[in-house]
């Protein structure tokens, strides 16, 4: 069983939004996620505990803590190879024969930590990072 992680609150008395959580849901906002996305990609958690994360944060379980840092990785790695905002915004979006055919949004909404892990070391590689 995977203990929970409290996000990276100043303390632990106050209810803020961790700031991966918050990078996490200005990133949805970039790459135009249906809430629906944005919840399989954080691991499916239960409507009611992705809108109270997105409110006033919360405890995060680690398989959520571990997709987030792939995201965001995903998202530097994008920065790095495109110099032009849109375009690394597009290309989530855009077929790709290393995931057959597929694009890399919908590689990482098949669900798996695995999945969005992938899309980072396809990016990784191709950074040579």
């Amino acid at each position: 069983m995977t203990e929970p992680v409290r996000g990276s609150s100043p303390s632990s008395d106050s209810a803020r939004v961790p700031a991966e959580l918050e990078a996490f849901f200005r990133i949805a906002d970039r790459w135009r996620l249906s809430v629906d996305d944005q919840i399989k990609l954080l691991g499916s958690p239960g409507r009611s505990t992705f809108f109270k994360w997105k409110k006033e944060g919360g405890t995060l379980p680690a398989d959520t803590v571990e997709r987030l840092s792939h995201i965001l990785s995903i998202w530097k790695a994008l920065r790095i190879l495109f110099t032009i905002e849109e375009r690394a915004d597009d290309w989530i979006r855009r077929p790709n024969d290393f995931f057959d055919g597929a694009s890399a949004l919908d590689t990482m909404l098949q669900g798996r930590v695995v999945d969005i892990y992938r899309v980072r070391q396809y990016l990784d590689a191709q950074r040579g990072g």
